[in-house]
């Protein structure tokens, strides 16, 4: 057990938010896990509120399903206390779902003061609540949630029992705008989870660089593959796999057609480690070779990511949006070099995402904080400058078609950047060169 980082994730996770939060009256703070969907008999995938990740004192924290932890203020020797309820031991449930830590471990491994039975909640939980000032996102609805699974979950349920109906009492605020503050600037310990991240993503990369694939699938599996065996716990999203005109939809995740020969192909990819994500973007030849015009706009392209990288850190008194207009300037003036038209609203459709986003335990981690405050050491950043060309004739012929952008993880520091991901090459010398040693 890393004590350095145990003793860091308790007091940023645990500890902090009672600096943070007002202490003139009673507070308290409550996080639930969160699921994914995906299920196999009677068991669900589960990844816990990232939060829930941070104050459980391990790397990389606890993560399993029916849970639910408070920190309250109470009379102790720190001010606080950690409750945990989450599922007993279970032998019989435990052959067939795996094994559970118990409320033992709760208290011996993850560091709660009081560890409760789940089955308990509705029983144990009033009383923490009651007269309390609650901060939780657990009552947060689901984000656009589509026609269809409005029609499927039906009318709601009665909130009588329910820590809806329990918390419509009291005093609720939302606890992201909190953690938010807490989670953007990262410790030595988290950034160090960070770097492995980036690191064994980055091999990923450059090995899947040096092979040919025959279609988006088999490039995904192998990348899927690679992440575990170079060290990772896997995916940290759905990759973006998008060979030639793919490339057009930022958002493309089908991932199911065949590469060609003479085409581009984006890869939008990253993994886990301790709960950390790292985010990385390529393009590359399938056949190992750019063409001329690939290499312009590519070489473009990187010029402006390497212009971005290059102002990722706190000296230079930068926010993500204006980090964003000098990608958006930069790529302008290198567009019209190469014979674009970048007048009215065409940057809006060569250039329509912006030039990067926090990232953590989420890949968009601190929903929601503004892009114009000051970047500062320990934020941890990507940067993703692209351009995206219509087969149309609005563009010069040679361009039609292509897709390009480049992404790295940063973390962001007093006089330079910390790149995060630099073992995925990104010169078209050492790209080409993968495919010819």
């Amino acid at each position: 057990m890393n004590v350095e980082l145990d003793l860091q994730s308790h007091y940023q996770g645990v500890a902090l938010p009672f600096y943070l939060l007002p202490i003139s009256r009673p507070d308290l703070v409550l996080f639930s896990t969160n699921f994914i969907s995906s299920q196999t008999f009677s068991t669900s995938l589960v990844r816990c509120e990232d939060i829930l990740l941070n104050i459980s004192d391990r790397n990389p924290g606890f993560n399993e399903p029916e849970a639910l932890a408070v920190i309250s203020r109470e009379e102790s020797e720190l001010g606080y206390k950690f409750h945990l309820f989450l599922r007993p031991k279970d032998d019989t449930a435990e052959i067939w779902d795996g094994a559970r830590s118990g409320l033992q471990a709760a208290q011996d491994v993850f560091n709660a003061d009081e560890a409760h039975d789940v089955g308990r909640v509705a029983s144990i939980l009033p009383s923490l609540l009651e007269g309390q000032t609650v901060y939780t996102d657990a009552l947060r609805p689901e984000k656009r949630p589509s026609a269809f699974a409005q029609f499927m979950k039906g009318s709601r349920q009665s909130e009588s029992g329910t820590l809806q109906g329990l918390l419509k009492s009291e005093n609720v605020k939302p606890l992201g705008p909190v953690m938010n503050a807490l989670r953007l600037v990262k410790s030595e310990a988290e950034i160090l989870n960070m770097r492995k991240a980036g690191r064994l993503s980055g091999r990923t990369y450059t090995n899947a660089m040096k092979q040919s694939y025959q279609s988006e699938k088999d490039l995904w599996n192998d990348m899927a593959y690679g992440f575990k065996k170079n060290g990772l716990d896997g995916e940290a999203y759905v990759p973006v796999i998008a060979g030639g005109t793919n490339g057009l939809s930022i958002h493309y995740v089908r991932n199911d057609a065949n590469l060609i020969d003479g085409e581009l192909v984006l890869v939008d990819a990253g993994g886990e480690y301790g709960g950390y994500i790292t985010d990385i973007t390529r393009t590359w030849p399938v056949n190992g070779k750019f063409s001329p015009a690939q290499k312009d706009l590519y070489n473009m392209v990187l010029a402006v990511q390497r212009s971005c990288v290059s102002l990722c850190r706190e000296d230079a008194n930068m926010t993500l949006d204006k980090l964003h207009r000098v990608a958006d300037q930069g790529l302008r003036d290198g567009l019209r070099h190469l014979g674009f038209n970048t007048a009215g609203s065409n940057m809006d459709v060569l250039f329509p995402h912006h030039v990067g986003h926090y990232i953590g335990l989420d890949v968009h981690d601190a929903p929601g904080y503004p892009r114009t405050d000051a970047l500062k050491e320990g934020h941890c950043i990507t940067m993703e400058p692209g351009v995206y060309v219509p087969n149309d004739d609005r563009w010069p012929e040679h361009f039609r078609g292509m897709a390009i952008r480049i992404e790295d993880s940063i973390c962001v520091t007093k006089e330079h950047p910390f790149v995060l991901t630099t073992e995925a090459v990104k010169e078209v010398d050492d790209i080409e060169a993968l495919r010819s040693s």
